[in-house]
């Protein structure tokens, strides 16, 4: 099916068609996902003939729509249809001119608008063209130098699409790539989340070169370790290879867990998209962990350090402190699913332990775990071990995913006021201490009761 078929077939367009005279064009997004053969809830729409702001009024009215205003400066409305899942943002043409509208946009894929009443197509940049030969190109570099997070565009659509970067875009952009410090670090951070959405991150992140370094400065240091005896990858590459990983293993998945990692619970962006940042900065803390000892590089609790490093790094970024949560107990607990595995008795209690401590991150932690395994293979570690590892990891996988359903939360057995009555002490650092410890006991199975509580609390060896 063509673009003009695509155009005609759309019923909130012709509904628009029906009740309207206008001289209305389709452009951006949905225009590139129906070249794509894809289904669009996001239409992008130009009047030419009448204010945005009076026209998107009228429309929201005839579509039963909430009427929102963006950008009163800029007359940009969007309309949200009474289904919650379409949604229209009108505008009017910069300058009243179409072709100068288009021609100040990012990139060509996107400079492509469609007459909605006549399917007359408008691609003065060749947009199609480059479409045809998945090519992103930049309309112009002076459309860059006016908004610099044009740069982070160009990897975002390479990640989403898995097109090739025009050559002459990305060394100008790469060149200048200290211009995307400019933007506000909220758009910056849109971009960057939406580049993890795409199924080629893998491969964005390898191209990014200096621009990486800019907007996560970590990265000069995953690029300092080397390969070793676990690790046939550089730390950098290794940290990409886990990412790909994730996404292999998410596209392999059953339809349970998709559905768990396409949930977007936090950040309005998926867990997947959370995970295979999470995925990227899952050894962060290793360089300054980094010893060679008798030979042998270790990393003692690097882990630990990367979860608290991570923290920072994501507030800089502007990242929500439900997400920070989420990418921090991740990195925090990366191994643990495979220490889990490798317990000479890998009992039901065990594994119990692990599910009430993960929760529902389980899932997440344990794919991580997973795309980790599979993506260090230096010399000492063997086919065998792997698969051990990764079938292992598949058997805790699936006791959660047979327990958590029936899982109800855990009791609170005995708040702070109540050891603080029992052991007649103070509001201090003890009391936490001794709270942590009652949960952790809760969570192994050790204390089933109140009467255990008790008893645990007022035997704590610290006490």
């Amino acid at each position: 099916m063509n673009l003009q078929q695509k155009i005609n077939n759309d019923e909130i367009l012709q509904f628009i068609n029906s009740n309207f005279d206008n001289e209305v064009y389709l452009v951006g997004g949905a225009v590139r996902d129906y070249l794509l053969d894809k289904e669009t809830f996001d239409r992008d729409l130009i009047v030419c003939d009448e204010d945005a702001k009076v026209f998107s009024e009228k429309l929201a009215e005839k579509l039963n729509a909430t009427f929102i205003p963006l950008d009163e400066g800029n007359k940009i409305y969007r309309l949200v249809l009474a289904d919650k899942i379409n949604y229209i943002d009108i505008t009017n043409p910069v300058e009243n001119s179409l072709e100068k509208d288009l021609l100040r946009r990012d990139l060509t894929i996107n400079a492509i608008a469609v007459n909605i009443k006549t399917s007359e197509v408008v691609d003065i940049t060749g947009g199609i063209n480059d479409f045809n030969n998945k090519l992103i190109k930049i309309i112009s570099e002076q459309n860059v130098f006016d908004d610099p997070l044009r740069i982070l565009r160009v990897f975002r659509f390479h990640s989403n699409l898995g097109f090739d970067v025009d050559k002459k875009s990305l060394e100008f952009v790469l060149e200048n790539a200290d211009l995307i410090r400019k933007p506000a670090v909220e758009r910056v951070n849109y971009e960057i989340m939406k580049m993890f959405q795409g199924q080629y991150v893998h491969e964005t992140l390898l191209i990014m070169n200096n621009l990486l370094e800019i907007l996560m400065p970590f990265v000069s240091e995953l690029k300092k370790v080397p390969p070793n005896s676990h690790h046939h990858l550089d730390l950098f590459h290794h940290s990409i290879e886990t990412v790909k990983q994730v996404g292999d293993l998410y596209k392999n998945s059953s339809d349970v867990i998709k559905k768990h990692l396409d949930a977007v619970d936090f950040g309005g962006f998926s867990r997947l998209a959370h995970l295979k940042l999470a995925a990227f900065m899952h050894d962060i803390g290793k360089f300054s962990t980094w010893a060679i000892i008798e030979g042998r590089h270790r990393f003692i609790k690097h882990d630990d350090v990367g979860s608290k490093m991570s923290v920072d790094i994501l507030k800089k970024l502007h990242f929500s402190n439900k997400q920070i949560e989420y990418i921090s107990f991740l990195i925090k607990n990366h191994i643990y699913p495979s220490s889990v595995v490798s317990a000479p008795d890998l009992s039901e209690k065990v594994m119990m332990r692990f599910v009430r401590k993960t929760e529902n991150n389980a899932i997440d932690i344990i794919l991580l775990a997973m795309a980790d395994r599979l993506s260090a293979r230096g010399p000492e570690i063997t086919d065998e071990m792997v698969d051990n590892n990764i079938r292992n990891l598949s058997y805790l996988l699936d006791f959660y995913l047979e327990k958590k359903d029936t899982l109800e939360p855990l009791p609170k057995l005995l708040d702070g006021n109540d050891v603080i009555r029992m052991l007649n002490i103070k509001p201090s650092p003890l009391l936490g201490e001794i709270l942590d410890a009652l949960h952790e006991a809760q969570i192994s199975g050790d204390v089933l009761t109140r009467d255990d509580a008790v008893n645990f609390v007022q035997n704590y060896k610290n006490y």
